[in-house]
């Protein structure tokens, strides 16, 4: 029984270190280089570079970490990154001159503002693609979802 104890404290503690151990990130467009930069929030340092469409501009992070997607304006997409390889995982077609991006905060949506055609592309997080398209006003630019209520 003590040798199924100290191998759980053990495992334990390397769980700790290596959650410790993760620093968050924070993912930088470069709107003239076609490519974000990923920023190691506890080095202050980049830690890679991925390349995305053209002229990149609206970031947003899912809940967990483990996607970001990214507006491209010139290429009219977005740009899905895995945040484990910081790799382009896929890229989804939406509106014309794509800017404003948020992420509900349950995760499953994004919200994509299409500047040049006068919509809002809603984005599925599961499949990475456009579940609805809604016609808002003259060239939307910024997107913020609310947060969950505290009471229902």
């Amino acid at each position: 029984m003590l040798y199924f104890i100290a191998l759980l404290s053990t495992a334990m503690i390397f769980m700790l270190v290596s959650i410790a151990d993760a620093a968050p990130f924070a993912y930088i467009t470069n709107h003239n280089s076609n490519n974000v930069s990923v920023i190691d929030t506890a080095k202050d340092a980049v830690t890679a570079t991925v390349n995305v469409g053209s002229l990149p501009w609206g970031t947003a992070v899912t809940p967990e970490g483990t996607k970001v997607y990214i507006t491209n304006e010139v290429s009219n997409n977005v740009s899905v990154i895995d945040t484990a390889t910081n790799t382009v995982s896929t890229s989804v077609n939406i509106g014309s001159y794509p800017s404003g991006i948020a992420v509900n905060p349950e995760g499953t949506k994004v919200y994509v503002a299409n500047w040049g055609s006068n919509t809002v592309s809603i984005i599925d997080t599961a499949t990475n693609t456009i579940s609805s398209t809604v016609n808002v006003g003259n060239n939307p630019f910024g997107v913020a979802v609310t947060p969950f209520p505290l009471y229902k």
